[in-house]
């Protein structure tokens, strides 16, 4: 248990008249038992306490080495001299009893001319030498200080000294100074009462202003925060949250249903996740699900019921017109010309894109063909390489707009009014390829931190390839766009590496301690 140092604070101030440092007091005491006694002296008007600041100067292992042996000059000097008939080159690490004393010591040695080569030999210039370096490093090593600049720097910059931080109190009697500190009762206990010595212990006053205990309680992590913040942009500009529960799909689903052909680069193993068990999924019925035994009975269908009913039953048409539409061409397209396989397209991955649900979406919208707006934001999965701006899962952020009379220039329109609600306004749109939208655009914004232009998200109108399968309308248009919900999060909360925003190496101070955010604000 550590040393109760109040007597002795106590002590040293009745015996002075001026202000002592308690460094200088107490060389030996640690700041935490002093900060103690100080606290504790101070709030019982005892003491007069400041806190002050110094910095001083501290000797690294490099540094206390040239001041116990002497700097890597003067020693390849000692080593020279030693030697009456001078020294050969290659036996100079072994002289000095380290090859990187002999190093950067035998420059230092030359640059002062206290040795010079001759041939392969090395030989003393003079009989004796004053080592500075050591002598500032010692001098450093009893005061803490130099007072010269120019060698402090240089020191820094030979990682010989490093600076340090003291922290140290300047203390003064108080109003109510004592040399005798009664100890206070904390408790008010029936044993108390019963004698009556309440009436003569003291009692340690009530501090009404400290804080209380933290309490233990859960956070909501950074992503979660901006991801509400999203999600309250799209609830406000009419938005529906589509379900994003399936984090499996099928190549069909996130691959062939948005026109993106079996050869693609993006369907590779080095590119996507698949699953090992099982491999695929089952193809699709050629009938419905038979009903259930026992099943409750339902009212009678509508004629509205029984047509989407049937749209409902027709999957197998919506399946042979994607693999009609890759291989040969339909809907007025010619297709991409190549033999179309359904066993890869029943391969079974992690989603590589929310795209996938987005697709999922529009064919159920097929069969009521309706204006929509659709949004979601879930994890996705790629085989990427983790870097410090890379994951192999990661949340997209995706919206999709149907609707009659659509044009590029209303998605560029809608795009400045979505992104100017996060407090992005001054946008660019580059022209891009994606196989499953057409026109496409990658979205840029001038970013005031990094004064250049940093691609933001990508957008486009989807193709008829993609749509006129579902059963959609010729005449509805599409767009789609999305981002990632990692990037706008790491640019918010000053993130530099996102394997410090998501996954094990996420420090839990870092999510319980940053507060909220918002989006329109910088």
């Amino acid at each position: 248990m550590a040393e109760d140092l109040t007597p002795q604070v106590l002590s040293v101030l009745a015996s002075s008249d001026d202000p002592i440092t308690t460094s200088e007091a107490f060389p030996t005491a640690s700041f935490a038992s002093l900060k103690s006694v100080v606290d504790k002296l101070r709030s019982r008007d005892f003491i007069q306490a400041e806190q002050i600041g110094r910095v001083e100067l501290v000797l690294t292992k490099e540094g206390q080495e040239i001041a116990d042996h002497g700097s890597n000059g003067a020693r390849v000097f000692e080593a020279v001299r030693a030697s009456l008939e001078g020294l050969k080159i290659r036996d100079l690490p072994a002289a000095v009893g380290d090859p990187n004393v002999a190093k950067f010591g035998s420059g230092d040695a030359f640059k002062q001319k206290w040795v010079r080569k001759d041939g392969d030999i090395l030989k003393a210039t003079v009989n004796q030498i004053q080592d500075e370096v050591r002598q500032q490093l010692r001098e450093i090593q009893a005061t803490h200080k130099l007072e010269n600049p120019k060698v402090v720097a240089d020191f820094k910059k030979r990682k010989y000294v490093v600076e340090e931080k003291i922290i140290d109190f300047k203390l003064a009697k108080g109003p109510k100074f004592s040399t005798e500190f009664v100890k206070e009762e904390t408790d008010l206990t029936s044993e108390m009462l019963a004698s009556g010595a309440w009436k003569t212990v003291q009692l340690k006053p009530y501090n009404f202003k400290a804080k209380g205990t933290p309490t233990v309680a859960g956070a909501l992590h950074p992503l979660n925060k901006v991801r509400q913040e999203f999600r309250e942009i799209f609830f406000e500009m009419g938005f529906e949250e589509m379900p994003t529960n399936r984090y499996v799909e099928t190549g069909f689903w996130n691959f062939d249903a948005l026109f993106v052909p079996q050869q693609h680069p993006a369907r590779d193993l080095q590119d996507t996740f698949y699953i090992s068990d099982p491999v695929k999924a089952d193809p699709p019925r050629e009938d419905p699900e038979p009903t259930p035994p026992g099943a409750k009975s339902t009212p009678p269908p509508t004629d509205k019921d029984n047509k989407l009913a049937a749209k409902k039953l027709d999957f197998k048409q919506y399946w042979e017109d994607v693999r009609a539409v890759h291989e040969s061409g339909k809907f007025g397209s010619i297709g991409y010309r190549y033999p179309w396989s359904a066993d890869e397209s029943l391969r079974l991955v992690l989603r590589t894109h929310t795209t996938a649900i987005s697709t999922y979406m529009l064919h159920k919208l097929a069969l009521d063909p309706r204006p929509a707006r659709y949004f979601s934001i879930d994890r996705v999965f790629r085989n990427e390489t983790v870097d410090q701006t890379h994951l192999a899962e990661f949340h997209q952020v995706e919206g999709v707009i149907a609707d009659w009379g659509l044009t590029l220039g209303g998605l560029i329109g809608f795009m400045e009014v979505f992104f100017n609600k996060m407090g992005i306004k001054n946008l660019r749109f580059k022209p891009a390829y994606n196989p499953y939208t057409e026109p496409s655009m990658e979205i840029f914004s001038y970013h005031e931190g990094l004064k250049k232009w940093v691609e933001i998200g990508n957008s486009g109108m989807f193709r008829p390839e993609m749509l006129e399968p579902m059963g959609l309308p010729k005449d509805m248009r599409i767009y789609g766009w999305g981002l990632s919900l990692e990037r706008p999060t790491m640019i918010k909360y000053g993130v530099n590496n996102i394997r410090e925003l998501l996954g094990h190496k996420v420090d839990l101070n870092f999510i319980e301690q940053n507060p909220a955010v918002r989006l329109h604000k910088d």
